[in-house]
């Protein structure tokens, strides 16, 4: 179990808060937060890797449930609440399948939890969110109300006061912005990467 300094304690408190109000951006953050130690907790416990990629999606789709609803009862303990979430899920999973945790060291290839993979997919979440930080409130609105909840054009235009034709065109644009944003960021990257 994680122990936390008082600064930490504050930070996760916070990110609650934020996810409470419905901050998209304080979303990801938790996803970038927490995914990596969701999964090599999974994987260690199930040492199947694809069914700790599911384990983990399932762990942060009920945290941000829970938090959306302001069901935390103790936002310093956002760690913990995470923490004890996977492990549950974990383990009902372990028992639906009649399986018991297995015993004995990790793969190397666990242990190492594929570090290069988590780095780049990392490194592209930091970029996404680095390309969204520059658009319009009202466009990262609307971007998230499309990808993530999956909303169709007329619910947004109803939930942002504005016409459907009008949330179409700014999705357009909002896309093609982070499209282009990523290409240029990837291509300066590319181009700075060591040649073999």
């Amino acid at each position: 179990m994680l122990v936390l300094s008082a600064t930490d304690a504050r930070e996760q408190r916070t990110l609650a808060e934020r996810i409470r109000l419905g901050d998209p951006l304080a979303e990801a953050e938790l996803v970038r937060e927490f995914s990596q130690r969701i999964f090599v907790m999974s994987v260690s416990r199930t040492r199947d890797r694809g069914g700790a990629r599911d384990l983990v999606q399932d762990t942060l789709i009920a945290v941000l449930a829970a938090l959306r609803k302001g069901q935390l009862q103790d936002p310093d303990k956002l760690a913990a609440f995470v923490h004890g979430t996977a492990r549950n899920l974990i383990s009902n999973r372990l028992r639906r399948e009649g399986q018991r945790p297995p015993t004995g060291p990790l793969p190397e290839e666990v242990a190492g939890a594929s570090m290069s993979e988590e780095l780049e997919s990392a490194e592209r979440v930091r970029l996404v969110q680095e390309s969204l930080s520059h658009l319009a409130l009202q466009d990262r609105q609307i971007l998230w109300m499309t990808l993530v909840e999956g909303r169709k054009p007329g619910e947004i235009a109803a939930a942002l006061a504005l016409s459907s034709d009008v949330v179409r065109t700014r999705k357009a644009r909002a896309a093609r912005k982070v499209a282009d944003y990523l290409k240029k960021k990837m291509s300066r990257t590319q181009a700075n990467l060591p040649h073999r």
